[in-house]
Protein backbone atom coordinates (compact mmCIF):
# COMPACT_ATOMS: atom_id res chain seq x y z
CA UNK A 1 0.00 0.00 0.00
CA UNK A 2 1.16 3.45 -0.91
CA UNK A 3 1.86 6.47 1.94
CA UNK A 4 -1.93 7.56 1.07
CA UNK A 5 -4.87 5.81 0.54
CA UNK A 6 -6.95 6.30 -2.66
CA UNK A 7 -9.28 8.58 -1.31
CA UNK A 8 -6.56 10.54 0.76
CA UNK A 9 -4.74 10.80 -2.80
CA UNK A 10 -7.58 12.30 -4.22
CA UNK A 11 -8.25 14.23 -1.43
CA UNK A 12 -4.85 15.70 -1.58
CA UNK A 13 -4.85 16.73 -5.24
CA UNK A 14 -8.27 18.35 -4.79
CA UNK A 15 -6.34 20.59 -2.02
CA UNK A 16 -3.02 20.96 -4.18
CA UNK A 17 -5.55 22.03 -7.39
CA UNK A 18 -7.63 24.15 -5.55
CA UNK A 19 -4.47 25.63 -3.46
CA UNK A 20 -3.08 26.94 -7.02
CA UNK A 21 -6.17 28.16 -8.21
CA UNK A 22 -6.87 30.26 -5.70
CA UNK A 23 -2.71 31.11 -4.78
CA UNK A 24 -2.83 34.85 -6.42
CA UNK A 25 -0.76 35.30 -9.50
CA UNK A 26 2.30 37.25 -9.44
CA UNK A 27 2.59 40.97 -10.04
CA UNK A 28 4.71 42.73 -12.24
CA UNK A 29 7.28 44.72 -10.95
CA UNK A 30 6.57 48.49 -11.42
CA UNK A 31 9.39 49.73 -9.02
CA UNK A 32 10.48 51.74 -12.17
CA UNK A 33 7.65 53.72 -12.24
CA UNK A 34 8.62 55.72 -9.21
CA UNK A 35 8.26 59.37 -9.67
CA UNK A 36 7.20 62.29 -9.79
CA UNK A 37 5.14 62.88 -12.96
CA UNK A 38 3.22 65.87 -14.96
CA UNK A 39 0.16 64.97 -17.26
CA UNK A 40 0.84 65.43 -20.62
CA UNK A 41 -2.46 67.52 -21.63
CA UNK A 42 -1.77 67.19 -25.35
CA UNK A 43 -1.87 63.48 -25.31
CA UNK A 44 -4.42 63.24 -22.60
CA UNK A 45 -8.11 63.55 -22.28
CA UNK A 46 -10.21 63.98 -19.14
CA UNK A 47 -14.41 63.23 -20.80
CA UNK A 48 -17.36 62.95 -19.65
CA UNK A 49 -20.88 61.33 -20.94
CA UNK A 50 -24.50 61.58 -19.61
CA UNK A 51 -27.88 60.63 -20.81
CA UNK A 52 -29.83 62.87 -22.87
CA UNK A 53 -33.42 63.14 -23.35
CA UNK A 54 -33.67 59.79 -22.31
CA UNK A 55 -32.50 58.14 -25.81
CA UNK A 56 -28.72 58.59 -25.74
CA UNK A 57 -25.50 60.27 -24.62
CA UNK A 58 -24.34 63.69 -24.77
CA UNK A 59 -20.43 63.50 -24.36
CA UNK A 60 -18.13 66.27 -23.75
CA UNK A 61 -14.16 67.20 -22.48
CA UNK A 62 -12.26 69.98 -20.52
CA UNK A 63 -9.65 70.76 -22.82
CA UNK A 64 -7.68 73.02 -19.88
CA UNK A 65 -6.40 70.87 -17.03
CA UNK A 66 -3.43 70.48 -14.99
CA UNK A 67 -2.07 67.15 -12.81
CA UNK A 68 0.46 66.05 -11.16
CA UNK A 69 1.00 62.37 -10.25
CA UNK A 70 3.17 60.81 -7.63
CA UNK A 71 3.93 57.36 -8.54
CA UNK A 72 5.62 54.90 -6.16
CA UNK A 73 5.84 51.20 -8.19
CA UNK A 74 7.00 49.60 -4.93
CA UNK A 75 4.68 50.65 -2.79
CA UNK A 76 1.10 51.71 -4.43
CA UNK A 77 -0.57 52.95 -1.50
CA UNK A 78 2.50 55.39 -1.25
CA UNK A 79 1.04 57.15 -4.56
CA UNK A 80 -0.75 60.01 -5.46
CA UNK A 81 -2.58 62.31 -7.68
CA UNK A 82 -4.01 65.71 -8.30
CA UNK A 83 -6.24 67.60 -10.58
CA UNK A 84 -7.26 70.84 -11.44
CA UNK A 85 -9.40 71.58 -14.32
CA UNK A 86 -10.90 74.55 -15.88
CA UNK A 87 -14.36 74.66 -16.24
CA UNK A 88 -14.79 77.15 -18.68
CA UNK A 89 -13.37 74.77 -20.98
CA UNK A 90 -15.93 72.18 -20.88
CA UNK A 91 -16.34 71.24 -25.08
CA UNK A 92 -19.97 69.53 -25.94
CA UNK A 93 -19.46 70.66 -29.47
CA UNK A 94 -21.74 72.67 -29.55
CA UNK A 95 -21.37 76.19 -28.55
CA UNK A 96 -24.68 77.35 -27.18
CA UNK A 97 -24.90 74.10 -24.93
CA UNK A 98 -21.40 75.02 -23.78
CA UNK A 99 -22.25 78.35 -22.96
CA UNK A 100 -25.34 76.76 -20.81
CA UNK A 101 -23.00 74.69 -18.99
CA UNK A 102 -21.03 78.14 -18.06
CA UNK A 103 -23.99 79.59 -16.54
CA UNK A 104 -25.24 79.62 -12.69
CA UNK A 105 -27.65 76.82 -13.83
CA UNK A 106 -25.16 74.12 -14.11
CA UNK A 107 -21.15 75.36 -13.22
CA UNK A 108 -21.57 78.84 -12.41
CA UNK A 109 -17.90 79.23 -14.23
CA UNK A 110 -17.34 83.00 -12.55
CA UNK A 111 -18.08 81.69 -8.87
CA UNK A 112 -16.28 78.56 -9.37
CA UNK A 113 -13.67 77.99 -12.18
CA UNK A 114 -12.15 75.03 -11.40
CA UNK A 115 -13.11 71.49 -10.70
CA UNK A 116 -10.62 69.79 -8.33
CA UNK A 117 -9.17 65.99 -7.61
CA UNK A 118 -7.45 65.19 -4.83
CA UNK A 119 -6.34 61.43 -3.74
CA UNK A 120 -6.26 60.36 -0.33
CA UNK A 121 -5.33 56.66 -0.85
CA UNK A 122 -4.36 54.52 -3.69
CA UNK A 123 -4.17 50.92 -3.89
CA UNK A 124 -3.12 47.80 -6.47
CA UNK A 125 -5.84 45.90 -7.06
CA UNK A 126 -3.98 43.37 -9.95
CA UNK A 127 -1.30 43.10 -12.28
CA UNK A 128 -2.48 46.37 -13.99
CA UNK A 129 -5.50 47.84 -12.48
CA UNK A 130 -5.43 50.26 -9.39
CA UNK A 131 -7.94 52.32 -7.20
CA UNK A 132 -7.59 56.05 -6.02
CA UNK A 133 -9.96 57.48 -3.65
CA UNK A 134 -10.41 61.04 -3.15
CA UNK A 135 -12.00 64.40 -2.63
CA UNK A 136 -13.80 65.81 -6.11
CA UNK A 137 -14.88 69.44 -5.43
CA UNK A 138 -17.22 70.85 -8.07
CA UNK A 139 -19.37 74.07 -7.43
CA UNK A 140 -17.71 74.22 -4.26
CA UNK A 141 -19.08 70.89 -2.79
CA UNK A 142 -16.44 68.43 -2.26
CA UNK A 143 -17.14 64.83 -1.95
CA UNK A 144 -14.78 61.48 -2.45
CA UNK A 145 -15.18 59.27 -5.20
CA UNK A 146 -13.47 56.31 -6.29
CA UNK A 147 -11.59 56.20 -9.66
CA UNK A 148 -10.93 52.37 -11.05
CA UNK A 149 -7.76 52.87 -13.21
CA UNK A 150 -5.97 50.46 -15.78
CA UNK A 151 -2.23 51.04 -16.28
CA UNK A 152 -1.64 51.10 -20.07
CA UNK A 153 1.99 50.93 -20.14
CA UNK A 154 5.06 53.02 -20.31
CA UNK A 155 7.90 53.97 -22.58
CA UNK A 156 10.80 56.26 -23.45
CA UNK A 157 9.46 58.63 -26.13
CA UNK A 158 11.41 59.69 -28.94
CA UNK A 159 11.87 62.97 -27.04
CA UNK A 160 14.02 60.96 -24.29
CA UNK A 161 11.32 61.45 -21.69
CA UNK A 162 9.47 58.58 -19.77
CA UNK A 163 6.05 58.26 -19.61
CA UNK A 164 3.36 56.30 -18.28
CA UNK A 165 -0.36 55.61 -19.13
CA UNK A 166 -3.74 55.36 -17.18
CA UNK A 167 -7.14 54.83 -18.58
CA UNK A 168 -10.67 54.56 -16.51
CA UNK A 169 -13.19 56.67 -14.61
CA UNK A 170 -16.27 56.51 -12.27
CA UNK A 171 -19.22 57.22 -12.14
CA UNK A 172 -21.34 59.75 -10.16
CA UNK A 173 -24.78 61.62 -9.38
CA UNK A 174 -24.44 65.31 -10.70
CA UNK A 175 -27.27 66.11 -7.91
CA UNK A 176 -24.89 65.96 -4.74
CA UNK A 177 -22.74 68.52 -6.28
CA UNK A 178 -25.34 70.97 -6.71
CA UNK A 179 -26.09 70.13 -10.55
CA UNK A 180 -29.64 70.01 -10.47
CA UNK A 181 -30.84 71.76 -13.60
CA UNK A 182 -33.56 70.06 -15.47
CA UNK A 183 -36.61 70.06 -18.00
CA UNK A 184 -39.92 67.67 -18.04
CA UNK A 185 -39.90 65.67 -21.51
CA UNK A 186 -44.01 65.99 -22.62
CA UNK A 187 -43.20 62.16 -23.10
CA UNK A 188 -42.17 61.30 -19.38
CA UNK A 189 -39.35 61.71 -18.33
CA UNK A 190 -36.54 64.24 -17.87
CA UNK A 191 -34.07 65.98 -20.48
CA UNK A 192 -30.51 65.25 -18.52
CA UNK A 193 -29.62 62.63 -16.97
CA UNK A 194 -28.70 62.53 -13.07
CA UNK A 195 -25.57 59.59 -13.54
CA UNK A 196 -22.38 61.28 -15.16
CA UNK A 197 -19.40 59.03 -16.57
CA UNK A 198 -16.18 60.11 -16.17
CA UNK A 199 -13.80 59.23 -18.08
CA UNK A 200 -9.63 59.29 -18.20
CA UNK A 201 -7.49 58.85 -20.34
CA UNK A 202 -4.19 59.94 -18.93
CA UNK A 203 -0.77 60.37 -20.70
CA UNK A 204 2.01 61.93 -18.17
CA UNK A 205 5.68 62.24 -18.29
CA UNK A 206 8.50 61.76 -16.27
CA UNK A 207 9.45 65.18 -14.00
CA UNK A 208 13.13 65.98 -14.85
Amino acid sequence: MGLFSRSRKNDDATAVVTAVAEAPASLQDLSHLSGNYVIDTVHSEIGFSVRHAMVTNVRGAFTEYEGLLKLDGADPAASSAEIAIKVASIDTKQAQRDEHLRTGDFFAVEAHPEITFRSTSAQRRGDDTFRLVGDLTIKGVTKPVVLDLTYTGSAKDAYGVDRVGFEGGTTIDRTEWGLTYNAALETGGVLIGEKVKLNFDISAVKAA
